[in-house]
């Protein structure tokens, strides 16, 4: 079918709605544009199966011109991907969300002062031949502590220090033994920061060529690991928008995106190529008010939970792109307790209320956010579902600043909510903190918390499987899914990518790259 240019401009058009909340790098905003991928899939997906594609002769990106390649403070997901292959943090995340050692080749913990000591690897240079030391990690991570990126979990840092070149020291102000899961953060040399493109160690350089638009990555011959890379240059295609970087990707100058599709049809957005997911670690839930009736009942937020179809959901309401999960930590983790996943069955849930003798149906409801339309309908459903001759829910959905506002005061039974979790799985905000809508309070949390945030090694395993059996049994809030990210690449690219959570070139040497 030959491609006209309406076909294209509504292609752009819907990318765009799917693209703006990655280029924006915000996570807390609703995606609202992706149903017109639904209503106008007629325009963009491929039907010509024989079609001949092009030969790849280069593999290129988008970026932004003039925009900060500083992994720390820029905010635009799309300079962040370019970021990945310029820096390097003390550890990476691979795909169970396991810290792999990068620029620190040890770690140690004290548990009694919250200290974190960690050995930096030798010989690491940066990529205009200085040497990497301490003060380099130390400068990077006290500007993360301020800036809108890292902040977050910075916050529970109380000083920061080199002992000697090669020795980093963090002190905590609580405990937390799997701290060292949240330093994949950027390393960037002393000096450079305010440059437009600082200087890390990572496995590429950026090259631009004067008095021109013309950006490119070259292979850093002087990267310490060594690997064969699958690639020696990368082009730097340069956008001004998503409007811009959608068509480059649709017209082929641009091999790789990497987008929140989550409802949408990752395959129709993609046209004829191909795309992977990437697991995140943000949460999609169904909260409780467990500060008041009915929910104060912890034998009624255990019924409920039984009747979430989670992996219906996910098919549902995210195309596929997300994994249903019955506790607040990514099914991906190593850690995640499989051993007590109950499953969903209606039989149960009826079973469940049954039991619990109600003489007149409660009556409860359940709040949304009414500017995602997709939460709105996953919402509706699970009130349907939940809906037997004990229990009546009626869905609400509130704009925004209303939903967050009930949710504030304490004004509700149910909602719908979604939160970024950090790699650490930590619950502290979320269950007793600036996120815990639900009034939760449990003396025995507290502990099973104190000790899964203290515990190393096969202790810690055994002090999260202890903790997350507590949450079935109280069932503060009950976990739906885990939303994926999603790379869309050209047609017969690259094959063997494996992305993570922050990186979508994990593990690139792996790669099979087919240019001619």
């Amino acid at each position: 079918m030959k491609e006209t240019p309406m076909k294209k401009r509504i292609f752009c058009v819907l990318l765009c709605f799917s693209m703006l909340g990655t280029l924006l790098g915000c996570s807390n905003v609703d995606d609202t544009g992706n149903e017109l991928y639904d209503e106008l899939s007629q325009y963009y997906q491929s039907s010509d199966s024989g079609k001949k594609e092009p030969v790849l002769t280069a593999f290129a990106l988008p970026y932004l011109q003039g925009l900060t390649l500083d992994p720390l403070t820029c905010l635009d997901g799309t300079q962040q991907d370019i970021g990945q292959l310029l820096y390097e943090g003390l550890v990476a995340l691979d795909q169970s969300f396991t810290p792999q050692p990068v620029l620190a080749e040890s770690w140690s913990y004290d548990a009694g002062s919250f200290t974190w000591a960690i050995r930096l690897r030798s010989g690491i240079s940066f990529s205009d031949g200085s040497a990497l030391t301490a003060s380099d990690v130390v400068s990077t991570l006290q500007r993360a502590r301020s800036v809108p990126r890292y902040q977050g979990r910075m916050a529970q840092v109380s000083s920061i220090s080199a002992a000697g070149s090669e020795t980093v020291v963090i002190r905590l102000s609580r405990a937390n033994a799997s701290f060292i899961s949240l330093l994949d953060i950027p390393v960037v040399k002393t000096g450079t920061e305010t440059n437009t493109v600082p200087t890390g160690t990572g496995r590429y350089i950026f090259v631009e060529t004067s008095g021109t638009d013309k950006a490119h990555l070259v292979k850093n011959d002087s990267w310490w690991q060594q690997k064969a890379l699958p690639l020696a240059r990368i082009e730097l295609h340069a956008c001004k928008d998503s409007d811009t970087i959608s068509y480059a990707f649709y017209a082929r100058e641009v091999q790789l995106l990497w987008q929140d599709l989550t409802a949408s049809d990752a395959a129709s957005a993609a046209g004829s190529g191909t795309y992977t997911d990437a697991d995140t670690t943000t949460l999609q839930y169904l909260g409780f008010n467990t500060s008041r009736a009915p929910f104060d009942n912890a034998a009624l937020r255990r019924a409920v939970s039984l009747g979430i179809d989670r992996a219906g959901c996910v098919q549902s309401f995210l195309t596929g792109h997300g994994r249903a999960t019955q506790f607040p930590i990514s099914p991906a983790s190593n850690l995640y307790p499989n051993d007590l996943e109950t499953g969903y069955s209606p039989d149960h849930f009826n079973q469940a209320m049954a039991a619990l003798g109600y003489e007149a149906p409660v009556a409860v409801t359940l709040l949304v956010n009414s500017e995602n339309s997709h939460k709105v309908d996953m919402a509706g459903k699970i009130a349907a579902a939940l809906s037997d001759s004990a229990l009546q829910v009626t869905m609400k959905a509130l704009p925004f600043d209303q939903f967050q506002s009930a949710l504030q005061a304490g004004n509700f039974d149910l909602y719908l909510g979604e939160c970024r979790m950090t790699a650490d799985w930590d619950l502290t905000e979320l269950l007793s903190g600036s996120l815990n809508y639900g009034r939760y309070q449990s003396p025995e949390f507290t502990a099973a918390l104190q000790s899964e945030r203290t515990a190393e090694g096969s202790a810690h395993e055994q002090a999260a499987a202890e903790l997350y059996a507590l949450l079935l049994e109280q069932c503060p809030i009950a976990p739906i899914c885990f939303k994926s990210s999603t790379i869309l690449l050209t047609p017969g690219a690259v094959d063997a990518i494996t992305p993570t959570l922050n990186d979508p070139f994990f593990a690139m040497e792996r790669w099979k790259v087919h240019i001619s």
